[in-house]
């Protein structure tokens, strides 16, 4: 299954994936998500293709203390299938060549079955609270 780079042609597929994948939440416009990924390195915004059809899109990014892995989602009819693995390896590709030392992200603490998921990546659950702040309404 080839893994590419996202092109401005993969918008409305990656949105739909993400919906399909329960990942959109109303205060966040997937739209500006995705024209702010463009802007800091475009080249770790990762989808995977099958049959010419995106089944699998990542996020990946590293601001030079950790990384950080945001919106990966898979076809709900691919899943378990390692659509899933197969990206976060890629990412995980990138991000280590560019000298990062640990990868951090979040996940909804009733997603049991991502949280699962990364476990069996070697991902484990820390002892921390996640904070945020809005900078920019959408």
């Amino acid at each position: 299954m080839p893994i590419r780079s996202y092109t401005s042609a993969d918008e409305n597929a990656v949105i739909a994936l993400w919906r399909a994948s329960g990942l959109l939440r109303p205060q966040n416009d997937p739209h500006r998500d995705i024209a702010r990924k463009l802007r800091v390195n475009p080249e770790w915004f990762l989808v995977a293709e099958e049959d010419g059809h995106i089944v699998g899109a990542v996020m990946a990014g590293y601001e030079g203390h950790r990384g950080w892995i945001n919106y990966l989602a898979v076809d709900p009819a691919r899943r378990r299938g390692g659509v899933g693995r197969a990206l976060m390896a890629a990412a995980e590709r990138e991000l280590r060549a560019a000298g990062c030392p640990k990868i951090n992200l979040q996940v909804r603490p009733n997603n049991r079955a991502a949280i699962a998921f990364y476990e069996r990546l070697g991902f484990a659950v820390e002892g921390a609270i996640s904070l945020g702040k809005r900078l920019a309404a959408d």
